[in-house]
């Protein structure tokens, strides 16, 4: 009898889950994109330079800097012109690299979803057209940075919509402009959009399905960084981008982890995170997500409040922001407490 009520319990707690508002009732089920680059077969294959090629599946990002380190430029520039959807989103190959072949990609791309991303100027450090779509985009000179800062979104986010020209605070592009604005010359910031978000609120936003796949590739990208010599960066996690964050908290070499509007982390405070990095938590009064049940059962849900006082997190004001989305518009004390966090100045 005691193990039926357990059982009932939980059945209910899941569906307080799932039913948390009314929008969770909906959305499509996603299939992460996981694994190597595209074209990364035809690659594997390429006798060009008359040796084996490091395996994009297989080779870690230290892997790969040696390889490149290893090659002239005009090898370098061979490979890219033969395989510039592997170069580009190859961890661990020279920044510089990358943005020529993702440019060289995307101009190559007939689909109209990717036509701005292909426009003169943009630094794009990886581009992956499969699926819905995924980018990252860097604001600044990454190479000469003394601070970089990596923003994870959440839910609805991918190619196309990765610097839509509404509700602009919710993008990894516009919470990324916004805060190089703040933290200027001498930073750099990276839009990271390198996983398939949930779409809608359905059961794939109350799972953690999609948030292991993109942990997965999130610290494979930090690792990238950190092997071309990169500075060690501060990495902010919006909304289901913190289950993200949560999940790759351990790998991913960060001094600081910043989270806000986060439905939970998978985990019950800053010590099962398992980081060395500072922890900060901001969600304002008027975030949808605080409707949302901070449980973890039957799979469902993400678990503690990261800006609940047990969680343990540094507490960002968030007094001025507004709405899931208003963490990073200009003015608010938020956007001021997150560039002092990303300048390594906040105590």
């Amino acid at each position: 009898m005691r193990r039926f009520a357990r059982t009932l319990a939980a059945v209910a707690l899941a569906g307080t889950v799932v039913a948390g508002t009314a929008g969770w009732a909906s959305g499509n089920t996603q299939q992460a994109v996981t694994g190597p680059p595209p074209g990364s077969a035809s690659w594997r294959a390429d006798g060009v330079l008359g040796r084996e090629l490091p395996d994009p599946g297989r080779a870690t990002p230290d892997q790969v800097r040696q390889f490149f380190n290893g090659l002239s430029a005009a090898d370098q520039h061979a490979l890219l012109e033969r395989h510039p959807s592997v170069v580009g989103n190859l961890d661990g190959a020279p920044l510089e690299l990358r943005y020529r072949a993702n440019a060289r990609a995307l101009r190559a791309s007939q689909d109209p979803r990717y036509a701005r991303l292909a426009a003169p100027g943009r630094q794009i450090l990886a581009f992956d057209p499969r699926g819905r779509g995924q980018v990252a985009e860097v604001f600044g000179d990454l190479r000469t940075a003394r601070h970089v800062s990596v923003v994870v979104p959440g839910s609805d986010i991918d190619a196309g919509t990765f610097d839509r020209r509404g509700d602009v605070y919710g993008t990894p592009a516009g919470m990324a402009k916004s805060l190089y604005a703040g933290t200027g010359p001498g930073s750099a910031v990276i839009a990271w959009a390198g996983y398939t978000t949930p779409v809608g609120l359905g059961l794939d936003a109350a799972k953690g399905t999609l948030a292991e796949a993109g942990a997965e590739r999130l610290t494979r990208f930090t690792a990238g960084l950190a092997a071309d010599g990169l500075p060690a960066p501060v990495v902010f996690c919006h909304s289901y981008g913190s289950v993200v964050c949560g999940l790759a908290a351990s790998g991913l070499g960060a001094t600081d982890l910043v989270v806000l509007g986060s439905p939970g982390m998978r985990a019950d405070d800053v010590a099962g995170l398992h980081t060395r990095a500072r922890v900060w938590a901001a969600k304002d009064d008027t975030d949808w997500i605080d409707d949302v049940p901070h449980v973890r059962v039957a799979g469902l849900g993400h678990g503690a409040d990261p800006a609940g006082e047990e969680f343990g997190a540094r507490r960002v004001p968030a007094e001025d922001a507004e709405g899931h989305t208003g963490y990073f518009a200009p003015g608010t004390d938020s956007l001021a407490a997150f560039t002092a966090i990303a300048q390594g100045v906040a105590r």
